[in-house]
């Protein structure tokens, strides 16, 4: 990802945004591009941190954690984002700690075929993620209702929803 707008790297930062940078700095010790392109406005990398590790990274989901890196990784195929992308799908086969498996499942959605890695409620919310972010405007109450037939509770609903 590129920012085509001005990004202050970190080691200009001023004593805000080195805050903000201390906070969002992976494992590596780096700062991935999505955060610096918050630089000029330090507060929005602060609720973007919040939001995503909320998200995808929190004990009080109830989904597991690499079925939520499979959503974010089918929404970034939907969205062509090839960045986003290549850091969920990361995250996903990193979780899910089955390489021929996570092969399997970025090939099914890959192909926009999530029933070809997914059954049950995690098929059911997959096709829900999908609609979301392809079609928003077409959605309906059925298509919660489906994922609620499958098994899915409102809270994992959201879950889902929120990635």
């Amino acid at each position: 990802m590129i920012a085509w707008i001005e990004t202050i790297d970190p080691e200009d930062a001023g004593p805000e945004l080195d805050a903000a940078y201390r906070l969002a700095r992976t494992p590596h010790g780096t700062v991935d591009n999505v955060m610096r392109a918050h630089s000029l406005r330090p507060h929005t990398m602060e609720g973007h941190l919040a939001l995503y590790r909320s998200v995808l990274h929190h004990d009080g989901n109830r989904l597991p954690l690499w079925f939520l890196e499979a959503v974010a990784t089918y929404t970034s195929l939907v969205n062509r984002c090839e960045y986003s992308l290549t850091h969920h799908f990361d995250n996903m086969r990193r979780l899910l700690a089955d390489e021929p498996r996570a092969r399997r499942i970025r090939d099914a959605l890959g192909a926009g075929r999530p029933e070809d890695a997914f059954t049950g409620k995690e098929l059911a919310m997959m096709r829900y993620a999908g609609k979301l972010t392809a079609e928003v405007g077409s959605m309906r109450r059925a298509d919660v209702e489906a994922c609620r037939a499958a098994g899915a509770d409102d809270g994992e609903i959201l879950e889902v929803n929120q990635v």
